[in-house]
């Protein structure tokens, strides 16, 4: 049973032989330079990832006598080696400053105007709190593979994808208007039935898809509106540039455009349609122990929602 269990031992240790080799050369770009960080010699190194490679049945690295390059399979289990040792560096940390307090590098995938305008800040404070808690912020409008790409936190918003690997709070939700600057209301008339946004100048969200539509409130029921999207843009605030600029007619967030409702750089229209919402999201990999550093981003998040009645910002 001894010998059992020693062995079955030295079986869990072994599968740890090379990852750190591995990784550091990829970091770094050669053998040479990963022994000499690591103390060992150029050719150990290049034998250990051999020998890592011939356990896997794989080949993880194209080598040449000027530079080592990632094959598809050794890309993928250099993101799971690369978050394997972070997870082992953030629990030591943990362990070293106390289980409740946040440390480590959190990835986080944010929709850009929303992600700068609203998480940023609360990302500011957590920074300044929080000495030995680190971020990683990736601004876009698309939908990041959370598992695949190793994102610790996402804010979607819109309508949530069913994913068992996946766990979702609802945060709040935005409230969105028609809206044109009067220039464009004035040159083209202001329309007075939905029906006329699958003729009109509109300017949509960038999608890969080619049609579009925006979900509008007729006598209590939402449903989606076809539209002609003559400008797509992958940016909110750019959005409202161009509805300023007089490109056509935009639906946005109110909180996004409240201010230009004031001013009167842009008009809302059809506004007995408007009070749809676009539900936003927490969203992170399903897992039984939510790291410290993840979890005081969620509650921050969930803080600052509630102080903001959820981004529900009042059209005028």
């Amino acid at each position: 049973m001894i010998i059992s269990s020693y062995s079955s031992g030295m079986t869990e240790l072994q599968r740890l032989n090379g990852m750190i080799e591995f990784v550091r050369s990829v970091q770094v770009g050669s053998f040479t330079a990963a022994a000499s960080e690591l103390g060992l010699t150029g050719s150990a190194v290049g034998k250990s990832i051999s020998r890592l490679e011939a356990r896997l049945g794989t080949k993880l690295l194209h080598r040449t006598t000027r530079k080592i390059s990632l094959t598809n399979e050794g890309q993928a289990y250099y993101e799971s080696c690369v978050r394997v040792l972070e997870e082992l560096d953030d629990v030591e940390q943990g362990l070293a400053a106390g289980q409740s307090n946040p440390v480590g590098r959190v990835r986080l995938e944010l929709p850009g105007a929303f992600g700068r305008r609203h998480v940023l800040p609360v990302l500011s404070q957590l920074a300044s709190k929080h000495a030995r808690l680190d971020f990683t912020v990736m601004f876009s409008e698309r939908t990041a593979d959370i598992i695949g790409e190793n994102v610790d936190l996402a804010i979607r918003i819109g309508a949530l994808d069913d994913n068992s690997d996946l766990i979702a709070v609802r945060l709040g939700a935005q409230k969105l208007v028609i809206c044109a600057s009067p220039g464009y209301l004035s040159a083209h008339g202001a329309p007075t039935t939905i029906h006329e946004l699958s003729t009109r100048d509109c300017i949509v969200g960038w999608r890969r898809s080619t049609s579009h539509a925006w979900p509008l409130v007729e006598n209590g029921v939402t449903a989606l509106v076809p539209v002609h999207s003559r400008h797509q843009l992958s940016d909110g605030e750019a959005m409202v540039a161009a509805a300023i600029a007089g490109w056509g007619l935009c639906q946005l967030p109110t909180w996004l455009v409240v201010d230009q409702l004031k001013s009167g750089e842009l008009v809302e229209v059809l506004g007995d349609f408007a009070g749809a919402e676009m539900p936003i999201h927490a969203v992170w990999p399903r897992t039984q122990y939510v790291k410290p550093k993840v979890r005081v981003v969620i509650e921050a998040m969930k803080a600052e929602a509630a102080k903001a009645h959820g981004w529900s910002a009042p059209a005028n």
